[in-house]
């Protein structure tokens, strides 16, 4: 359902434009990466000098960054000090390089930030090289041609849906069920994993996920890809640096079923400092959106984060008072 961002990424590439592809954890950032990686006219154009980093499985550092570009690229370096000692090996060739993950290493507050991503807006600035970066926030080189990934169309999640459940009857309840998860790849992804594994009927699928989604909706999941994704947000060192309130923050927008008007921070949350910035963390974050003057979320990262319990949240139940008591005023004819 995303062939128009395919065709545009691999035009891009061909031309060595860098990309930054930013967005929500599971909505396909590194899928759609590895499908122009694999594409044919980019094997034509790059041949076998395409290369793939997954930035998040190794520790956050200059050293660590510099060793695994080395290693990728063939270089031979064990040590390079910069990108000065690779540069002869960088611009032998046309090479498209893929960052994946690469929050882990451009957060601004992680190890190392500033010279990391110095050397990634060099690395992106090579007339022979295509970048290509995915990424949760939106610190990424600001010469990079940034694309909106959105969420699957109708069509495109139900083909996932019932490539992964098995061909057959199509159904509403499953249409139901893809518009409660906002068309978020992953998510179909792992509810038709579930359903499969379980062999579910859809009148079962909807039951169980109508009684688990605020707890684990895809708990014969074995690995938690989701939740998992959501949680290194929540890990990050840029979200770490927020004010206490922050996890607290987003129960209070996931709870709201719009979100939370941004005109109304002000009085909503008159006790937490430095609100407006913290709203504009959780957005580069990738963990909240801007639509229609609300920040909100997709529905699955609402489910993992609504509190289970809402009255054990105090500030959930000061904003819900903030709420009620300026509702009240507005609706008072005197």
């Amino acid at each position: 359902g995303r062939e128009d961002l395919i065709e545009k990424m691999v035009g891009l590439a061909e031309n060595l434009v860098p990309i930054a592809l930013v967005g929500a954890g599971g909505i396909g950032k590194t899928a759609i990466a590895l499908t122009v990686l694999h594409h044919g006219r980019i094997k034509e154009r790059f041949g076998g000098h395409r290369r793939f980093i997954r930035c998040d499985q190794f520790p956050a550092s200059r050293a660590n960054f510099l060793r695994q570009l080395s290693q990728i690229i063939g270089a031979g370096v064990e040590n390079p000090e910069d990108l000065a000692s690779l540069r002869s090996f960088l611009s032998c060739r046309e090479m498209l390089i893929v960052l994946d993950n690469a929050e882990s290493i451009l957060d601004p507050q992680g190890t190392d930030a500033r010279d990391i991503h110095k050397m990634v807006k060099e690395l992106s600035q090579f007339s022979n090289i295509c970048l290509c970066v995915t990424s949760r926030i939106s610190n990424v080189p600001p010469n990079c041609k940034r694309l909106e990934i959105p969420t699957l169309s109708i069509k495109a999640a139900c083909n996932i849906f019932y490539n992964i459940y098995g061909e057959g009857d199509r159904s509403g309840i499953i249409d139901d069920l893809l518009r409660r998860l906002d068309f978020h790849a992953l998510s179909i992804t792992l509810l038709a994993t579930t359903a499969s594994d379980n062999m579910w009927s859809f009148d079962r699928l909807a039951e169980e996920w109508g009684e688990q989604r605020t707890r684990d909706p895809y708990r014969s999941v074995p690995v938690n890809e989701l939740f998992t994704g959501i949680e290194l947000s929540l890990t990050s060192p840029t979200f770490r640096k927020l004010d206490t309130n922050a996890r607290d923050l987003l129960g209070v927008v996931a709870f709201f079923p719009r979100g939370i008007d941004e005109k109304n921070l002000d009085w909503l949350f008159p006790t937490v400092p430095s609100r407006k910035l913290i709203f504009d963390k959780f957005c580069a974050l990738s963990l909240t959106y801007r639509s229609n003057g609300f920040v909100t979320m997709l529905a699955p990262i609402r489910d993992y984060l609504s509190p289970q319990a809402p009255m054990s949240s105090p500030l959930l139940c000061t904003t819900k008072d903030h709420y009620l008591t300026r509702l009240s005023v507005d609706l008072d004819p005197d």
